[in-house]
């Protein structure tokens, strides 16, 4: 029975303990690993899985049989060891729950000793020996069912089997005999003791991969303030060719749990994600952006002092001294300060091809008396940027620019303003001050939630309907990464490893830097 045949009943009994589906709850940001994602993968692990199953010891099996004009023989098989596979085929289906990996072994290679005793009158006699065991057609099949429990992803192995077609056993030393007596009595029990011992390894390293996703936590804290909640909300989405993943996503307070139950509307796809022949889509809803905004405004940090700009003589009572000559008069050759404040959370609108923001701002004029912070004249302003996102080596970049802006005078102690001086300056403020500064950061960028040893190719990013989708292959670098599985790991191992799959605080920072300044 080959993989042909091994794999429709695997996903056949997944069919059998599919459940039915829950009502959905809404995410935010979601991974759809591609058909081509799901192989890559599972081409990765199956290397793992062999590196981690050779050497693999062999229960010891005993048996005792009557052979005629001999007598009683006990006979001993010990020291099996699976000494080498190699895998010439493997292919991985997606069920109605979970996923269905099966691999054809071209060959497997054992070692094992041998021995007998039998009395023959008052005489024991017994003999040993070594064997070799090469093993043609064998195929392993693992069927993996995942389903959210209480927010994390938990892994459970519906089916395993394991199939070996033919045994070549070759005794050496020992009398001639023996060796087809052996080979007739021990054959299948060492077909079974392999084959079981390849399931229960199997079965371990399901049960790590499980405590693995078990352990994933549940927010990313970005400091103080924010967090990311990346609970799991939903089963995972199981469809002919992809796995979509779905969590949470919004920013939460850092001291708040982040277990909730999030219903803000169903998720919308403007297109259908993991059509594509691209191994990975990560979508982000626009939600995602706004709830961070939401979060530093109302901490009071979307708020900065300006006391330098490119033109610095504009921060002077002498250069307005015939423009708003009662400023001068009051307050002559002080020196002035800007103090910009968000007066609501900005807002991101992700829209096809573009990405824009409004922001609306009280600039309050200060002047620097001696010494004394003196607020003389406040002016309401609405900021429209837009701009676009790209992908640079792993990390997701962008730059914006101003599309326009108004304002009115909300108050002033020093007389009205002159509409066209004031529209000159606060365009030179946002032109060569606002928007270098948040270029500074999108052009820095934040690192793609990518593991360590592989490296974003042929990434490009979509723009649609409320969300933004990055579209990528991955490209394995270090083959280091692929060593053995540990027997145990300690969880400050365990932490190391998940910082790299979901990315650090310090990757987010220079995002959140620049919505700090919005």
């Amino acid at each position: 029975m080959g993989i042909p045949l091994l794999l429709p009943l695997l996903v056949t009994l997944q069919l059998f303990t599919a459940s039915s589906p829950a009502v959905a709850s809404s995410s935010h940001i979601s991974v759809v690993i591609s058909q081509s994602g799901l192989d890559f993968a599972k081409d990765l692990l199956l290397s793992r899985a062999v590196a981690t199953l050779t050497p693999l010891n062999v229960p010891d099996i005993e048996r005792t049989m009557s052979i005629p004009l001999v007598g009683t023989v006990r006979m001993a098989a010990s020291g099996i060891v699976l000494n080498g596979l190699a895998v010439t085929n493997s292919t991985v289906a997606v069920g109605d729950t979970g996923v269905v990996v099966a691999a054809s072994l071209a060959s497997a290679n054992l070692t094992m000793e041998w021995n007998y005793s039998y009395s023959a009158w008052i005489v024991t006699i017994s003999d040993s020996g070594n064997a070799s065991i090469q093993v043609e057609g064998m195929e392993v099949g693992v069927s993996m069912v995942m389903k959210n429990q209480n927010g994390s992803i938990k892994l459970s192995v519906t089916e395993c089997s394991c199939y070996m077609e033919d045994l070549d056993i070759t005794l050496n030393g020992g009398a001639s005999w023996f060796y087809q007596v052996f080979i007739d009595s021990f054959s299948n029990h060492i077909r079974s003791a392999v084959e079981n011992a390849i399931k229960n390894k199997v079965m371990e390293g399901a049960l790590k991969l499980d405590s693995f996703l078990g352990n994933l936590p549940k927010k990313i804290d970005l400091d103080s303030v924010a967090a990311m909640n990346v609970t799991f909300v939903n089963d995972p989405l199981f469809k002919s060719s992809s796995v979509e993943f779905d969590i949470d996503g919004l920013f939460i307070p850092s001291d708040e749990t982040a277990l909730r139950d999030m219903l803000l509307g169903d998720t919308q796809f403007a297109l259908p994600l993991g059509s594509s022949s691209r191994m990975l889509w990560i979508s982000l809803d626009e939600d995602v952006f706004n709830s961070v905004s939401a979060l530093y405004f109302k901490a009071g940090l979307l708020q900065r002092m300006v006391d330098k700009v490119t033109e610095q003589f504009l921060l002077n009572t002498a250069s307005w001294r015939f423009l708003v000559p009662r400023l001068y008069r009051e307050y002559p050759d002080d020196d002035m300060l800007l103090n910009i404040s968000a007066v609501s959370p900005p807002s991101v609108r992700i829209n096809v091809g573009r990405i824009d923001a409004t922001v609306d701002l009280d600039v309050t004029v200060n002047v620097l008396d001696f010494g004394e912070i003196v607020p003389v004249a406040c002016i309401s302003v609405s900021v429209a940027v837009s701009g676009a996102a790209a992908v640079s080596e792993n990390n997701l970049v962008g730059r914006v620019e101003l599309d326009y802006f108004s304002f009115t005078l909300k108050w002033s102690k020093v007389g009205k303003l002159h509409t066209s001086l004031v529209q000159t300056v606060l365009r030179i403020l946002l032109k060569n001050l606002f928007v270098p500064y948040v270029n500074s950061y999108l052009e820095q960028g934040f690192q793609l939630p990518i593991i360590k040893g592989f490296s974003v190719i042929d990434a490009y990013v979509l723009t649609s309907y409320s969300r933004m989708i990055v579209s990528c292959n991955v490209a394995f670098t270090e083959p280091e990464v692929l060593s053995p599985v540990q027997e145990s790991k300690t969880n400050e191992d365990l932490s190391h490893e998940v910082s790299l799959l979901v990315g650090s605080a310090k990757t987010w920072q220079p995002l959140i830097s620049s919505v700090k300044f919005l």
